[in-house]
C-alpha cells in the first residue's frame, strides 16, 4: 500500500520517509486535515476525501491498488 501512495504522490515532500502502515495512515490523516494548509484557505474533511479518491480513479494504479487505497482512505476519514 505504500508503494501505491508513493506513485500516486511522487513529489509529495516526505512520502519517501514513509515505512510503516501506521506511517502512511498518519500521513493520509494530516492530508484529510488538510494540516499543512493555511488555515483560512483550508478545505473540508470532506472536500479532501473527495480530492483524494478523485486522484486514486484517475491514476494509473491497478484496480487492486486503486481499491486498497480507497478503502484505506475511507477508513481514515470515518474515524
Amino acid at each position: 500500500m505504500i508503494d501505491a501512495y508513493r506513485k500516486l504522490w511522487p513529489n509529495r515532500a516526505g512520502v519517501d520517509a514513509i515505512g510503516t502502515e501506521e506511517e502512511l495512515e498518519q500521513k493520509i490523516q494530516i492530508e484529510l486535515n488538510d494540516e499543512l494548509t493555511h488555515p483560512r484557505v483550508r478545505k473540508t474533511r470532506q472536500q479532501k476525501l473527495e480530492l483524494a479518491l478523485t486522484r486514486i480513479e484517475q491514476s494509473e494504479l491497478t484496480e487492486e491498488e486503486k481499491n486498497n487505497l480507497y478503502a484505506l482512505y475511507k477508513k481514515i476519514a470515518a474515524q
